[in-house]
């Protein structure tokens, strides 16, 4: 931690940076939880572009309020982490996850879209399907009016050329009597 008054306004300044471009935040408490289930969710969090850090209370408070977000500072009491992500839902997966795995690891609450939000809103928003997935449903549902057309279209055209071949057959037989 900070030593010095400049180290600690540079911390709350960086932080609050942090804090105000981030599309999500997550705040946990931790207490309970051991070194390697720490380390464990430390690395998920990383390899899911999720900032998970410890800061001091006070520290984060003055973040939070030179960043302009309102409604959190009254989580930071106790032991308390925070993670912050350019991915909306990726924090409240992650950590709503590992909280299913783990009962020492307690969610307090979060910021999404510019509004705080409590331990349900963080719940609900693990249960939402990933931008990945949201993109591929998007796709999936414009292209099926596409192939129900080419569908539509190779069936007219297969009903045309088996009446065709039925009328050259006809017309074959008249022929030939």
């Amino acid at each position: 931690m900070p030593a010095n008054l400049e180290e600690k306004i540079k911390l709350v300044d960086d932080l609050s940076q942090k804090l105000s471009g981030a599309k999500s935040i997550v705040i946990v408490d931790y207490r309970g939880l051991t070194v390697e289930e720490l380390t464990d969710l430390r690395s998920q969090t990383r390899a899911n572009e999720v900032d998970y850090k410890v800061y001091k209370n006070t520290m984060v408070r003055r973040a939070l309020e030179k960043a302009g977000i309102e409604g959190l500072t009254e989580l930071f009491v106790g032991p308390t982490a925070i993670a912050v992500s350019q991915d909306e839902v990726a924090p409240a997966k992650i950590l709503d996850e590992f909280a299913k795995g783990h009962k020492n690891l307690e969610i307090k609450g979060g910021y999404v879209d510019g509004k705080a939000i409590d331990v349900a809103g963080v719940t609900n928003l693990a249960k939402l399907p990933s931008k990945e997935m949201l993109v591929a449903k998007v796709l999936g549902g414009l292209n099926a009016p596409i192939s129900g057309f080419v569908g539509v279209l190779n069936g007219t055209i297969r009903a045309l050329a088996i009446a065709l071949n039925q009328i050259a057959e006809q017309k074959g037989q008249e022929q030939e009597a």
